[in-house]
């Protein structure tokens, strides 16, 4: 492991405890929390202007920085959405693409193009989703090619403080505030708050509560596993194919940010694995597990920049992740949308 390596990994663990690398970071957190700051007071005064849209828009980000869940989160919006019969489409800066531009995801893109998770998004759920630096200007190409849309969830974009919105549902991992402190002395994409305002909702991505804000659970498990070929096709996980590995050593690769639980929930259902951690947003332009591996089990998130023919003679099987949230979420989150949805 390279300096800037260590490095890195010495500050990941200092987010959570602090830490004499971190003390010495301090000064450019408040430089951080500073322009931050000023920033919001332009956009609340007026000096910088909120765009508009026809439509309502619901934020799903984090605080801290790292994977706390969004993706599966918005998923579970997605459902709940189309239980109901709404109309909902997705913005996203699709980050990892090559490009900024503003573009519509479909069933043909790549992730080089739209970015992983708006494609997975777009895979799992068929809901119309469009990506782009500007999120404002990726609303209006979305509303233009889904005129009916009802209602707009923005994968992230709560520091995006152009883009109007009604809300927001903000999401936590165990992490919670990490050590408090913001970027990069901290993980703390804003500074912390002890209160929540009217528009915002806390789901917690955790066994329990990771921060003294009043939110609600969810429940996350493993929904079983396909084959590369099976997934791509629409075909649903089984936990029975993914039980029938168990007793034979199979390499677990994972392109997250935080990969450690994915195999813990892995070995949770009694899987023999061999830990191997890409980086997130890993192009597997190369694969990276030995020729000879003869299993291989990876995220969804994974797997749409995997192509079955590409794969060699390694079995690739897909992982399905189910998050629900619990049922008061739901109540919650529906009595404050339906109101607010355009007819």
């Amino acid at each position: 492991m390279g300096l800037g390596a260590r490095l890195s990994a010495r500050l990941q663990r200092e987010w959570l405890d602090g830490g004499p690398l971190s003390n010495l970071l301090l000064p450019l957190s408040w430089l951080y929390a500073g322009v931050a700051g000023l920033r919001g007071q332009l956009y609340r005064s007026g000096v910088l202007a909120t765009a508009t849209l026809p439509v309502p828009v619901l934020v799903v980000g984090n605080w801290i920085v790292g994977g706390a869940g969004k993706t599966p989160t918005t998923l579970a919006l997605l459902a709940m959405a189309r239980a109901r019969g709404w109309r909902v489409g997705v913005v996203s800066r699709g980050y990892g693409r090559a490009a900024t531009d503003v573009r519509l995801v479909t069933r043909a893109s790549t992730p080089a193009e739209v970015g992983d998770e708006p494609l997975l998004m777009h895979l799992r759920s068929g809901a119309p989703i469009a990506v782009g630096a500007d999120r404002v200007a990726a609303a209006e190409a979305l509303l233009a090619a889904h005129p009916d849309l009802q209602l707009i969830l923005s994968d992230d974009g709560l520091q995006h403080l152009r883009l109007p919105r009604i809300g927001a549902v903000l999401v936590f991992d165990e992490r919670g505030f990490g050590n408090g402190r913001v970027l990069p002395a901290g993980p703390m994409r804003q500074a912390a708050r002890a209160t929540l305002r009217e528009d915002e909702l806390v789901l917690y991505n955790a066994a329990a509560p990771s921060t003294p804000l009043p939110g609600f659970g969810a429940e996350r498990r493993l929904a079983g596993a396909a084959s590369l070929a099976d997934w791509w096709a629409g075909r649903p996980a089984s936990l029975d194919a993914l039980h029938a590995l168990r007793g034979a050593r199979v390499t677990a690769c994972a392109g997250l940010a935080r990969p450690g639980r994915f195999f813990a929930m892995l070995e949770g259902e009694g899987l023999s694995i061999v830990r191997l951690p890409v980086p997130d947003h890993h192009d597997f332009a190369t694969l990276p597990w030995p020729a000879d591996t003869r299993d291989v089990l990876v995220t969804e998130k994974d797997a749409v920049k995997l192509r079955p023919e590409h794969m060699g003679t390694a079995r690739v099987w897909v992982v399905a992740l189910d998050f629900r949230p619990e049922p008061a979420f739901e109540e919650a989150l529906v009595a404050r949308l339906t109101p607010r949805l355009r007819a």
